[in-house]
């Protein structure tokens, strides 16, 4: 059986090919056409994994696609209506690519492939959960999924034992680790989606004189790592923009221009946000160990990139042995989709 796994369109784009439950190719379309996480449809990187195996796509039995789109359309639509007339703008903006593309995925997978067969749309954060799970060494583990947003998730945990994943809780847009950690990076002067890896880079440089800051104003965070953002300071509900004028006035400096000199508040920003994610996730991991009492865990989501927080998982909570899905954020959601389906 062949199962071809597919992410694009948003960022990453990718695939990955299954045969008979295991991984035989996979490949991101950044490496062929050089354009830097590529978000087009991966037709190099498919014909890759295709050619790696000698056989064509008449020869798949499913397609895989990383989320359901139609969902995350849904909450677009709601989250317009819930902050208007303020995202008027932004709507004119998303909605066209949304009609003429994203709408419309599974006519375009059988056009680009000339594939008649059946395609299937997995949940963003199953696909997560999927891709670390079953792609882990262990029979049972505790598995934690945290990113951006997926349809309407942005963290999501549960357990897999076998051939099967369960996820039994989850935190729902706007609240969000991931896009936390995003509305720094554009404060910051790096590109969403790309430069988050600078800020975790730039912290090590700084000192965390503005987590009491962040934590007395822009998340409200319990014990066991459940949070809520103060939404008053972040604008990616309504605006292209992730932070507004308040966030701003709270740290007393406009954004840094991007390109422009680091200076030593920059620093201190950066280890200030990247403290608080250690803590969220550090609060989160220890919840888990004491709800599933599973003694492995297996991590995935962009958020699990963040090594300096894995690596405190690691050595500080409960768990004896931790996987990380190595391409755990949208750029394995081709393998991401065909694991589900397995």
């Amino acid at each position: 059986m062949y199962i071809l796994g597919i992410s694009c369109y948003y960022h990453d784009a990718a695939a990955c090919l299954l045969k008979d439950g295991k991984i035989v190719a996979a490949a991101q379309e950044e490496r062929f056409t050089r354009k830097k996480q590529d978000d087009s449809f991966p037709a190099n990187a498919i014909k890759f994994c295709l050619a790696h195996e000698k056989i064509t796509s008449q020869q798949l039995d499913y397609v895989g696609f990383y989320d359901k789109p139609l969902t995350k359309f849904n909450r677009i639509i709601e989250t317009f209506i819930s902050v208007a007339p303020r995202g008027a703008r932004f709507f004119t903006v998303a909605m066209p690519i949304w009609l003429r593309q994203k709408l419309w995925i599974k006519d375009l997978i059988k056009k680009e492939l000339g594939y008649d067969g059946e395609i299937i749309f997995t949940e963003h954060h199953q696909s997560h959960a999927a891709s670390a799970f079953f792609a882990s060494p262990f029979e049972d583990a505790t598995i934690l999924t945290v990113d951006g947003v997926g349809e309407w998730a942005t963290t999501s945990y549960g357990y897999g034992s076998g051939n099967k994943i369960t996820l039994t809780h989850e935190i729902k847009f706007p609240h969000s680790l991931g896009l936390l950690y995003s509305a720094f990076t554009q404060y910051l002067g790096f590109k969403v989606n790309s430069g988050e890896y600078k800020v975790m880079g730039l912290a090590p440089y700084g000192k965390p004189v503005y987590y009491d800051l962040i934590m007395e104003n822009m998340i409200d965070l319990k014990d066991d790592g459940s949070f809520k953002l103060n939404m008053d300071y972040f604008a990616y509900t309504y605006d292209q923009q992730m932070i507004n004028e308040k966030f701003m006035e709270l740290f007393g400096y406009p954004s840094r221009e991007s390109e422009s000199k680091i200076e030593s508040r920059h620093f201190d920003i950066a280890m200030s946000i990247q403290r608080v994610t250690e803590e969220v996730m550090i609060r989160m991991v220890n919840h888990l160990y004491d709800t599933t009492g599973l003694k492995n865990l297996c991590l995935a989501g962009g958020v699990a990139l963040n090594s300096v927080a894995n690596g405190r998982i690691i050595r500080e909570t409960p768990f004896e042995e931790v996987f990380i899905q190595p391409a755990a954020g949208d750029a394995g959601g081709g393998g991401r989709s065909n694991f589900y389906l397995v």
